[in-house]
Parts: structure tokens; C-alpha cells; sequence
């Protein structure tokens, strides 16, 4: 519903598709599908700490492409953005941002899709320029005006919600649309966001 009236030019999915880690995944498959039916162009997707490698062939038949430590250039007339996706390092720590960036020309304008922000220090030293990711749910659970009670993720806390910056790059951690654990959220609303983009 979130998406429908929204306009953009490619959609990003940056993780944990379903609350359990282990187990069967036809229901989220499912969901996805749903979800992918209200979506227009190119959508990118990368996995988190509750999903699992087995669901991508069923992602990537829905036109989901998933970005397994791995980039992609994208062209807009003359201009060029690299979109980059690294695997979960936060449960499984399959993150290899090494192979991710290796062939990104320098100075080239990218975008890292990581589920976790926790590997921020490592994305800027990577000269990322942007670094979109979820996995802390906002905190899910909230003092009042979103400052979270606990975080899930080894990194400062304004790095838990919304907008940040390190070292030159420009960070964004989405509180989700989802939650984790108990289907409740406390002063932390869901959300769907949408990032403009402008050349410097």
C-alpha cells in the first residue's frame, strides 16, 4: 500500500524478509511476491541475519535481483552509479566488501546495500559514498522521540535510525516496515523511504 503512489527510479530492499531464521520460507516468498506486484522497475535486494541463500533463485524468478557481494553499474545517459550489495554481516558475517567494490572505478559515485550498519567504518575506508541499510528496526522499542532503549547492532547509536554521516559518507538505516521478536512498536513508527539523489 506504502509503495503504490510512490515515484522513483529503483527500489532497494536492504533485508530480513521474515522474523525466523531458520525454517521452511514458501510465506515469505509469498509475501515478497505481493509486495513485488506494487513495485515499477528495477528492484535490488540484499539478505539479512533471518534470511537464508535458498530463497534467492525464488527472489530472483520474481525479477528481485539480489546482490551476494557483488555490484552493478547503472547508466543514465553519460552518467553512471554503482549499486553494491554485500552479504549479512551481522549473523553469518558472509561479507566480503573487498569483492563487493574491487572493480568500481575510483571517484565512481556508489551506493553500498548493507543489512546491517555495523560495517560502516569498512564501507567509508571502501569509498562508498552512500551506505543504506535496516536491521535495527529503528530500535523497534523507543524512549520517547525514537531514541532506542536497546540496539541489536554494534555501532553507535545515531547510527541506528534514520540519517548519519562518517568520514565523508552519507549513511541512512531505515527502521523497517516490519519488527523482530514482538509484532510492537514503541515511538518508532515503520517506514518506507525515499532518497533523492543529485550530483555534486
Amino acid at each position: 500500500e506504502a509503495v503504490r503512489d510512490l515515484e522513483y527510479d529503483l527500489c532497494v530492499l536492504t533485508g530480513d524478509y521474515r522474523g525466523e531464521t531458520f525454517g521452511p520460507f514458501d510465506a515469505t516468498l509469498n509475501g515478497l511476491q505481493r509486495l513485488r506486484t506494487s513495485l515499477t522497475g528495477d528492484v535490488y535486494a540484499v539478505l539479512g541475519n533471518h534470511d537464508t541463500i535458498r530463497m534467492v533463485p525464488g527472489m530472483e524468478d520474481m525479477d528481485i535481483r539480489v546482490l551476494l557481494n557483488e555490484h552493478v553499474e547503472i547508466r543514465r545517459g553519460a552518467h553512471a552509479l554503482y549499486l553494491a550489495g554485500v552479504d549479512d554481516a551481522h549473523f553469518y558475517r558472509s561479507d566480503n566488501l573487498e569483492k563487493t567494490a574491487d572493480t568500481i572505478p575510483d571517484g565512481a559515485a556508489s551506493i553500498l546495500l548493507s543489512h546491517t550498519p555495523e560495517i560502516y567504518t569498512q564501507a567509508a575506508h571502501a569509498d562508498f559514498n552512500v551506505m543504506l541499510c535496516g536491521h535495527t528496526h529503528g530500535g523497534q522499542l523507543c524512549l520517547p522521540g525514537g531514541i532506542p532503549v536497546l540496539r541489536n547492532a554494534r555501532c553507535p547509536r545515531a547510527m541506528c535510525a534514520g540519517a548519519w554521516k562518517y568520514n565523508g559518507m552519507v549513511g541512512y538505516t531505515s527502521a523497517g516496515s516490519g519488527a523482530c521478536v514482538v509484532d510492537v512498536r514503541l515511538n518508532c513508527p515503520p517506514e518506507v523511504t525515499l532518497h533523492h539523489l543529485s550530483s555534486a
